[in-house]
């Protein structure tokens, strides 16, 4: 859908921010998406934008006279997020990987966007893509990624410019009426007269949103790390202590001390907790004496394991992923059969029937050059589970980064988000080839996209703190003095929390405000007399009124 703004929301917005030098005009994001393949397609976004009324210029010959439909782009300008999309068809095959790449003289960027297309209907690619030169020529083209020869068909496609500020601002909007709401305070004596200049005080004491970051032992009778921690963060993850490896090093010798002393921390600080994970399909993390099982000695294995950990922890992690990073191994599969991820998630099921089960996986929103775990492929795992009786609760991107491209997580995300289950971004970093200037930078980008778009339920880093640094980028170092990324967590941290508040109620008696969602203090004074209340600010459209007496 395309988000419309509202009069009384946009003066919502310039109240709220740093005021605009004229009224918004510019292009509305569009979060439309689509995963069924229809027999008639939709209409363009955005009317076409800069491909209004044109037809592909020029159809280039892939191999044996099979052609795929290309634009010409001409004047593209570096910086700006260019959002595409299209409805394709094909024929030769009954479906194929397609991938829209953009290539100029200088330099090709493989993939701005892909579908999974299907002969006889229409399928939405949506994608895009961010320049860091200018492009007097290019060419967006349509080619199917596994190489075979297939006839591509287009129609409705759609490539929408934002210059940096419209970007900025349409996050901006979806922060103000997604993150946040209209609270009302009203303040009265006990016989319910109104009362003019009571002094009040409004502080958030607590976030709705879930921020928080991997952590490991090392944070273990670590004080100023866990102060550090506590002091920013309000969920966590488990870095490795809960992988098979780490809780069952040889058969039957089961150890769990580490992941406790790690839950009392948490629990202490009420801080929660994703499970990470039950199984990792990647052999290379699977126990070596695993490695060797087979047959019904490798199924009694992974029913004890699924039985042990989930029997010990009942209740204590909110998510649990539960066969991670399927879309790009299989170790399970290839030795106990196809079945072998739906019983898993049955079995999760059962043992704690509260927890939400995930998918998590990488390069789903880093990149659509991964033909493992493009976007559709995700969901058409998912279903395929889900199909099979598997209870799936969300969806979690890892969200292990190079080089951001904002236009294209977000397309991404949109698509995700049509299957209406809470998407996390479970595992945020950038990579370390890197300097920490540019991962700040990077950062920055990857933590906006996520808490702007509406369907992201949480936002997890994965920079836990070790002696030699972190899995790819750090926060802090040693003596825990913010490196730049950690700059930015704390900049954006302050940035989505309500910040104190003192002012004085009208003649009517009442204060207003729009405060981010979460848990509220509330000191007033009139005269000689204070009250103290709390009250939860949760999300909704319509204002939270709430009323205090004196």
């Amino acid at each position: 859908m395309m988000y419309a703004l509202p009069s009384f929301f946009l003066l919502l917005f310039l109240l709220a921010e740093p005021p605009l030098a004229a009224p918004y005009d510019g292009p509305i994001y569009d979060s439309s998406a689509y995963t069924q393949c229809k027999a008639r397609s939709e209409g363009p976004l955005y009317n076409g934008g800069i491909l209004k009324g044109a037809r592909w210029d020029i159809p280039r010959v892939l191999a044996d006279s099979v052609y795929s439909p290309a634009f010409v782009l001409r004047n593209l300008v570096p910086g700006t997020k260019y959002c595409f999309s299209s409805w394709v068809k094909i024929k030769g095959v009954d479906s194929a990987p397609i991938r829209a790449s953009l290539m100029s003289e200088n330099r090709t960027i493989n993939c701005v966007g892909t579908v999974t297309a299907r002969r006889g209907c229409w399928s939405f690619l949506k994608g895009g893509f961010v320049l860091d030169e200018p492009l007097d020529y290019s060419l967006l083209f349509f080619q199917n990624s596994d190489e075979r020869a297939v006839d591509i068909s287009i129609t409705s496609a759609s490539l929408q410019p934002f210059t940096d500020q419209q970007w900025s601002i349409n996050q901006q909007y979806i922060i103000n009426t997604e993150r946040k709401r209209a609270v009302m305070v009203h303040v009265a004596n006990t016989e319910g007269e109104r009362l003019q200049g009571a002094e009040i005080t409004v502080e958030q004491v607590s976030k709705d949103f879930p921020f928080g970051s991997a952590i490991a032992k090392t944070i273990l009778g670590n004080l100023p790390y866990q102060n550090w921690f506590v002091k920013r963060f309000n969920a966590a993850v488990f870095e490795n202590e809960l992988k098979w490896y780490a809780t069952e090093p040889d058969p039957g010798n089961f150890t769990y001390a580490l992941a406790d002393q790690m839950l009392e921390f948490v629990r202490a600080n009420q801080i929660v907790s994703r499970g990470h994970n039950i199984f990792w399909e990647d052999p290379k993390y699977t126990p070596a004496w695993v490695q060797n099982l087979s047959g019904p000695a490798l199924k009694s294995a992974v029913n004890d394991r699924i039985q042990s950990l989930m029997s010990k922890y009942k209740d204590e992690f909110v998510h649990w992923d539960v066969s991670n990073e399927m879309l790009h191994f299989d170790f399970y599969e290839q030795r106990l059969g196809s079945n072998a991820t739906l019983h898993f998630y049955e079995t999760a099921h059962q043992s704690d029937p509260l927890a939400s089960l995930f998918m998590n996986d990488f390069n789903v929103v880093e990149t659509c050059s991964d033909v493992n775990s493009t976007v559709d492929a995700y969901i058409s795992r998912l279903r395929e589970l889900s199909w099979g009786g598997a209870v799936m609760n969300g969806i979690g991107l890892e969200g292990h980064f190079t080089t951001p491209n904002p236009p294209l997580m977000r397309a991404i995300i949109d698509k995700l988000a049509t299957l209406q289950l809470p998407i996390w971004l479970t595992e945020i970093d950038i990579s370390n080839t890197l300097s920490k200037e540019t991962q700040a930078v990077y950062l920055e980008q990857v933590l906006r996209e996520g808490f702007s778009h509406p369907s992201v339920n949480g936002i997890m880093l994965w920079t836990a703190l070790h002696p030699y640094g972190c899995y790819q980028m750090c926060l802090t170092d040693s003596n825990f003095h913010n490196l730049p990324a950690g700059d930015v967590v704390d900049k954006l941290l302050k940035e989505w929390q309500t910040g104190e508040i003192r002012s004085q109620t009208d003649d009517h008696g009442s204060y207003s405000f729009f405060g981010f969602l979460g848990e509220y203090q509330v000191t007033v004074r009139y005269g000689n007399k204070t009250a103290n209340s709390t009250f939860s600010l949760c999300k909704g459209d319509e204002t939270k009124h709430f009323s205090i007496q004196l």
